[in-house]
């Protein structure tokens, strides 16, 4: 905290989740009086602490209740929107390449 009383600075870490992380999921869901995120994850961490996961399947974010969370929950959400949007368009990019290698009109011509 800053000593004029301004808001808490974090630097923040935004990745997936590994099998190593479990335990330090597991701790921040019991803090969070919930369960842990069962399959993959995105992570805020700082300072090498997880203090936010949102799982990328179905199940609700878990976040420190004892730090200022809110912020780093909504950029994981953030994230995660980028992550399915890129992967949506990923998925039309390669119908539409299979079509042309197939030599199928990807479109109707006027």
């Amino acid at each position: 905290m800053s000593s004029q009383g301004g808001p808490t600075v974090f630097n923040v870490n935004v990745r997936r989740s590994a099998p190593g992380d479990r335990a330090a999921l597991a701790r921040l869901a019991a803090l969070d009086s919930a369960r842990p995120p069962t399959g993959p994850a995105l992570i805020a961490e700082s300072d090498a602490r997880i203090l936010a996961a949102l799982p990328l399947g179905s199940g609700r974010p878990i976040a420190d209740p004892f730090e200022p969370t809110a912020e780093l929950v909504a950029l994981l959400e953030l994230r995660r929107d980028q992550i399915e949007r890129a992967r949506s368009e990923g998925v039309a990019v390669r119908g539409r390449l299979r079509s042309l290698l197939r030599g199928r009109p990807t479109h109707a011509r006027a």
